[in-house]
């Protein structure tokens, strides 16, 4: 059957809702409803787009010149054209020829010709994605079937997208309502062409939505063809004829006029080579196994091939259940990958994964559709790699802003986290310790609320600092105690200003004077400055400690060096899974790596160890024993510390007894067949130890299964995963009680941190005995179905890198800011008692607490913000010390200002971390729903107030947000997020809790994965290449990651020579999958791939499994849930369908 289009196809059922894929059909003039032309396969590349003009720091308004080279269209056989009333803007713009690249399947030929360049201005730093605007909208109509509950409404309604996201232009009939639309996309000031295909050749024409085969893009999740949106009547574009324009908009290039062979072009107009994007057969299966210990991603990436022309391919009555989509380029009001509400990902359109439960699903659409000889029409589609790519933003900044970072200037927006820079601090905190959304603040709250950019701080005030970078000096005080203003108590910083000779500084947080202390007295030189300021850290750096006095210490006594505290769970699963043998094996390396302040020559940390089943046990280490002592505390309803010294132990002092002890442990406890443990009091016992010993601490937590033994923090069993992903999903996801919640306070309280190592094999209720974790600023590492042999050695890195960290113990944070604004939202792992302090048991260098800042007057443009956090905290010599950190923005009444200077990576992942906290309040709908509004509301503000005149149908984007769409999306299908009934309650709240507490970095990998392409790699570190299938060729080797799933794909074509090299076998049917090591073989290309996967996991703070897959296994799905650019299996939008929706949004703002 031919699936092929007549020009009376010019009405579109636009479906109003419905949790779907794509909500586009066609109907013919009898109204009936028609299936879409099939999609061709994509043809890819494999380098980002350059974007050689854009603008950098030293020239922001450049303006680049665009030149567009025609190319001949093809002339249907009714006399029809390409679209062709376009306009071409510059700038950051980007066009998108609907006679889009052909894939490299269909061979098909070009003709090329010469025509002068066309070119014209536009805004700078911005990205656009021109289109005509056409008033005429066509009437929308209810899809049958279809259940309206999806937030994406009147997702059909798409004037100018009706064929972006289909396959290449093909010859033949084309609609009336087709020859008007077009759609060129051109990323930031560069013109990409997409290249019309000889219109001689039919493509796929045995591929129909409702038979048995898929076309390849299909497979790869790509939506199905189909033209969809508006009418457009046929017509002629002002400003010239129709074979005018469309020979204007036929080809676009990125170097100015030059032509192009019949093939896809690389970077620097080189050819690409063609290679096999899309990787075969996988079976979904019932449940992928764990992976990493960690979430269990659903089910979420891409079907692919079983078979010559065609994939998995669901049966009829499924396969058809939405009907074809065409898009025809970024243009008004598209489609959110079919689906028809915001912030919802749509569902699959082939029955390739079952629909997430919890959401009412679309009926079946109809079987077989009739098809029409002789009235094809072409599908069309959007390259995916004309979009912004990340990679390339990122080699741009590493190009324009890498070496030394001075933080002089007020409101410098700093380079990004991927940028290797060194920081050189004078006089505003580097940003690895504190960036902001914005470094362009809005005078007035008005102008915040249009632009909808949130104003918030993401901080991490441990963070590591380089080899090459200064860490935060120590200023001491003496006697006298840290200099403060009198009315905001904020410290001596370089924002405060010297006046009457010195003896007073002015506070330019809340502009009062204060008297400068005698002993602080210094006289000011003929600039108005102290003549000792580079003799004071404080007077002239960002960020520095303060020792801090009695006075700043519980019951003005100081602290006691830190302690840290083992709890071992030894009931039968921890005993028989090995880990008990595993902790107590190596806890001699544990100790080893305890922490040492700056310039010490050994730990001052105290440790402690206590084992727990259905009691709990006490260890006395004191070093006059000839061996340790062992007391049982059976009385678990009213915990007590029954030894007083002895428990905590100096590891020189007792090592000989630590040794001891881990070695009859073992033996102790290894015929236990105890399967009812307790959590709760051994808790307790941790902190009561802590607050008999008068000291903070942490509490290393070794536990295994739900606590249901009778005895306090007994809990019930509530797995109900099927409630995940739906609006009830926040009964499974908060406490089922308060005992954890008030535990937490209460450890908060006396500087007790909770870590929790979980071993679970089934269900622990993370949601509940978490909340510990998330109270004292803990964190909390998974290890399903944990094994000694196989998950060991990745338990015992992260053992040894947790005790490792220079923690902060027994901290408060405070954040002041000058007047007008002043913070009130805070998200992350923390405990408030009050609006202003955030306390924190322990904070470590990979956590950063999020929080937002809001208008509470207007401010002056001439004088800025200041902000200054300020740490108090318990070293690990037990020295009371305060970090501050200071960050000076500027002030702006121009939105463009505003937009110049947003910093996104901080913006996702303050908005990450909002999201996730609103999902306890809110439902997963709602929260997706805002999500998407206000990207939509940034964009379109932007376009309404700084971009210049254009054609209502463009997208524009600023320079600084041209990913924002990308993050978005990425962000919307994440499993803190979108998780659903797929992955386990505890696997959901795990990836929550990592979000809520990822610092920039974590966060950016964390949502766009790092693919990377061994197979060819020539340095030590391979080049990162896009989130896509395409990208993936079956003579291929890629590593993916993203800070918590490790992955190695093997295509089934890979060279035997490089298979030979790295693991031994000639065939990639030979390798063990099995392993989470590569085989030790003396070759330089095995020590290379050995070197760089082991490079990757010591930069990221959690140890990852390497998860071997071979192409065609099952556990490919899983894989491919994370590549994020491409539509998901589970009806998630590709990056192109998303961007598409969000034009659509903001041309709704906009009208």
């Amino acid at each position: 059957m031919n699936p092929q289009l007549s020009t009376q196809q010019a009405q579109y059922n636009v479906p109003p809702s419905g949790y779907g894929g794509q909500n586009y059909a066609p109907q013919n003039a009898q109204g009936q409803m028609k299936q879409g032309p099939p999609q061709m396969p994509l043809q890819y590349q494999q380098n980002p787009q350059q974007f050689p003009n854009a603008p950098t720091p030293a020239s922001p308004m450049r303006q680049p010149t665009v030149h567009m080279q025609p190319m001949q269209s093809p002339v249907s056989s009714q006399g029809m054209v390409p679209p062709s009333n376009q306009q071409f803007t510059t700038g950051n713009q980007i066009n998108s020829n609907p006679n889009a690249l052909p894939s490299q399947n269909t061979n098909l030929p070009h003709t090329m010709r010469p025509q002068p360049p066309n070119v014209s201005t536009m805004q700078p730093n911005q990205l656009q994605f021109s289109q005509p605007f056409n008033s005429q909208t066509m009437q929308q109509t209810r899809q049958p079937g279809v259940i309206s509950n999806n937030p994406l409404t009147n997702v059909g309604n798409v004037q100018g997208i009706a064929q972006s996201q289909q396959a290449p232009h093909l010859g033949g009939s084309m609609p009336p309502h087709m020859s008007q639309q077009s759609s060129h996309i051109m990323p930031s000031q560069n013109s990409l062409q997409q290249q019309p295909v000889s219109s001689s050749l039919q493509a796929n024409q045995n591929m129909s939505l409702a038979g048995p085969a898929m076309t390849a893009p299909q497979r790869m999740g790509i939506p199905p063809g189909g033209p969809g949106g508006s009418q457009y009547p046929p017509g002629v574009a002002p400003g010239g004829s129709v074979n005018e324009v469309s020979a204007q908009m036929a080809s676009m290039n990125l170097n100015g006029p030059q032509s192009f062979p019949p093939q896809q072009m690389g970077l620097g107009g080189a050819p690409m080579k063609a290679t096999n994007a899309y990787p075969p057969t996988m079976q979904p299966g019932p449940r992928y196994p764990s992976v990493n210990g960690g979430p269990q991603p659903h089910m979420n990436g891409l079907p692919d091939s079983s078979g010559p022309g065609r994939g998995n391919i669901p049966p009829p009555q499924l396969q058809n259940r939405y009907p074809a989509m065409d898009n025809s380029g970024i243009q008004q009001n598209s489609g959110y990958g079919g689906s028809a509400h915001p912030g919802m990902p749509p569902q699959l359109s082939g029955g390739y994964a079952p629909p997430q439960p919890g959401y009412p699903q679309p009926s079946p659409y109809p079987g077989q559709q009739p098809s029409y000889p002789g009235q094809q029409q072409p599908p069309r589609r959007l390259d995916p790699d004309l979009m912004p790519s990340p990679m390339q933003v990122m080699q741009d900044d590493q190009k324009t802003k890498s070496g030394i970072f001075y933080t002089n200037q007020k409101g410098l927006v700093p380079p990004l986290v991927t940028t290797d820079f060194i920081v050189q601090d004078q006089g505003n905190a580097s940003p690895r310790f504190i960036r902001a959304t914005m470094y362009n603040v809005p005078i007035n709250s008005d102008m915040m609320k249009q632009t909808s950019v949130p104003l918030g701080l993401v901080i991490s005030p441990m963070a590591e600092v380089l080899e090459e970078e200064q860490p935060p000096p120590l200023v001491d005080f003496g006697e006298l105690g840290p200099v403060r203003c009198v009315r905001c108590k904020a410290y001596m910083c370089p924002n405060m200003q010297f006046i009457d000779g010195g003896r007073r500084f002015h506070c330019l947080l809340c502009k009062a004077s204060t008297e400068v202390p005698a002993e602080y007295f210094q006289h000011l030189d003929h600039t108005g400055l102290r003549v000792d300021r580079f003799e004071r850290a404080e007077l002239v750096l960002g960020a520095y400690d303060i020792v801090a006095t009695k006075e700043y210490c519980r019951d003005n006594i100081p602290p006691k060096p830190p302690a840290l505290i083992f709890l071992i769970d030894v009931s039968y699963n921890n005993v028989k899974s090995g880990l008990v043998s595993l902790l107590c094996s190596q806890m001699k390396s544990f100790l080893q790596c305890l922490p040492k302040e700056r310039g010490e020559e050994k730990s001052s940390l105290r440790v402690g160890f206590i084992t727990y089943n259905n009691s709990v046990h006490f260890y006395n280490l004191n070093p006059n024993l000839g061996q340790p002592q062992m007391l049982v505390v059976g009385d678990t309803q009213e915990m007590f510390m029954p030894l007083l010294d002895g428990f905590l132990a100096d590891v020189e002092e007792s090592e000989s007894l630590i040794d001891t002890l881990m070695a009859q442990i073992p033996s102790m406890f290894g015929e236990t067949r105890e399967t009812e443990t307790i959590l709760a009091p051994a808790i307790q016992a941790g902190l009561e130890a802590l607050k008999a010993s008068n000291r903070a601490g942490k509490l290393l937590i070794f536990h295994s299964s739900l606590p249901i033994a009778e005895a306090p923090g007994k809990l019930k069993n509530r797995d109900d995963r099927k409630l995940l992903g739906t609006d009830k999903e926040k009964s499974v996801l908060t406490p089922q009680n308060t005992v954890y919640n008030n535990l937490g306070q209460e450890c908060v309280g006396v500087g007790c941190s909770v870590d929790l190592f979980i071993t679970n094999n089934s269900f622990i209720d993370l949601p509940t005995i978490g909340q510990v974790a998330r109270l004292t600023g803990g964190e909390v590492y998974k290890y399903t179905y944990f094994q000694a042999d196989l998950d060991g050695e990745r338990l015992v890195t992260d053992v040894q890198k947790n005790i490792r960290r220079l923690c902060a113990f027994d901290a408060i944070m405070r954040v002041r800011t000058s007047t007008g604004i002043r913070p009130t939202d805070f998200y992350g792992h923390f405990f408030m008692s009050n609006t202003t302090d955030v306390e924190l048991a322990s904070i470590d260098p990979d956590k950063a607490i999020a929080l937002e800042i809001k208008h509470d007057d207007k401010l002056a443009e001439e004088e800025g913000v200041y902000i200054q956090t300020a740490l108090l905290y318990t070293s690990l010599t037990g020295q009371r010390r305060i970090r501050v950190l200071n960050l000076a923005l500027k002030s702006c009444s121009q939105m463009t200002e505003l937009y110049r200077a947003c910093e996104l990576d901080t913006i996702i992942n303050f908005l990450s971390k909002q999201s996730v906290y609103k999902l306890l309040d809110s439902t997963p709908k709602a929260v997706k729903e805002s999500l998407i509004i206000r990207s939509a509301q940034m964009l379109a503000c932007y376009r309404k107030n700084c971009a210049s005149p254009t054609s209502a149908g463009q997208l524009i984007l600023p320079e600084c947000m041209k990913l924002l769409p990308l993050y978005v999306n990425c962000l919307l299908k994440c499993d803190a997020i979108s998780g659903g009934s797929d992955m386990s309650i505890d696997d959901r709240w795990f990836t929550m809790a990592a979000v809520m507490t990822m610092d920039i970095p974590s966060s950016l990998n964390y949502f766009y994965p790092r693919l990377l392409s061994l197979h060819d790699m020539e340095d030590d570190f391979p080049s990162s290449i896009r989130c896509s299938a395409e990208k993936i060729s079956d003579n291929g080797v890629y590593l993916l990651e993203n800070g918590i799933y490790m992955f190695l794909w093997l295509g089934l074509a890979v060279p035997s020579q490089w298979l030979m090299s790295v693991f031994g076998v000639e065939n990639t049917a030979l390798v063990d999958i099995e392993t989470s090591r590569l085989p030790i073989i003396d070759n330089p290309l095995s020590q290379k791939i050995r070197s760089l996967i082991s490079n990757i996991c010591s930069s990221r703070h959690r140890s990852m499994r390497l998860t071997i897959i071979r192409q065609r296994d099952k556990m490919e799905v899983v894989m491919k849930h994370f590549l994020v650019e491409d539509k998901g299996i589970d009806g998630s939008s590709s990056y192109v369908d998303f961007l598409c929706h969000l034009h659509k949004e903001i041309r709704n703002l906009l009208s």
